[in-house]
C-alpha cells in the first residue's frame, strides 16, 4: 500500500469498498455517497484519488464498467491510519494515545485483554537482542 495519507472520509470509503468489493462507482455512489449527501462525481473523484495513491485497484468488467477493490485489507488500512495519526498528530509518541485510553471509561474486558497482549509483545521485543 502507498505511504500517502488519507482523510477520514477516504478511510470510510475504503472500508465500504473492502466490505462490498468488487464494486462500481455507481454502486459506491448509491450505497456510500447517497446516505452522506455526496454526489456521484464526488465519489468518483475520491475513488480515483485513492486509486492514484495506491489504496484502490480497478479492473474493467464486461460491458466496460470499472470494478474497484481495496488494495489492502481493512486491518491494514486501519493500521496505516493509526500510524499516520501517531506520526503526524502525536509526533511519533504513543504516550498521549495510551493516556487517552486510561481516561476512557468504556474499555471492555476484551479490549483490556487485547491491550495486555500487545504490551506483552512489546516487552518480549525489547528483550530480544
Amino acid at each position: 500500500m502507498s505511504g500517502k495519507s488519507i482523510g477520514d472520509q477516504e478511510l470510510a470509503l475504503l472500508r465500504y469498498v473492502a466490505e462490498v468489493e468488487p464494486v462500481s462507482v455507481g454502486q459506491v455512489a448509491e450505497g456510500f455517497g447517497a446516505p452522506r449527501g455526496l454526489a456521484r462525481s464526488t465519489v468518483l473523484t475520491m475513488m480515483e484519488r485513492l486509486r492514484q495513491k495506491g489504496h484502490l485497484e480497478r479492473d474493467q468488467a464486461p460491458g466496460g464498467v470499472f470494478q474497484y477493490r481495496a488494495a489492502s485489507s481493512p486491518g491494514e488500512l486501519l493500521r496505516g491510519a493509526v500510524e499516520s495519526f501517531v506520526e503526524k498528530t502525536l509526533a511519533g509518541s504513543v504516550s498521549p494515545f495510551v493516556s487517552y485510553l486510561t481516561e476512557k471509561s468504556e474499555v471492555t474486558d476484551t479490549e483490556l485483554a487485547e491491550l495486555e497482549q500487545l504490551v506483552d509483545r512489546l516487552r518480549s521485543r525489547r528483550r530480544e537482542p
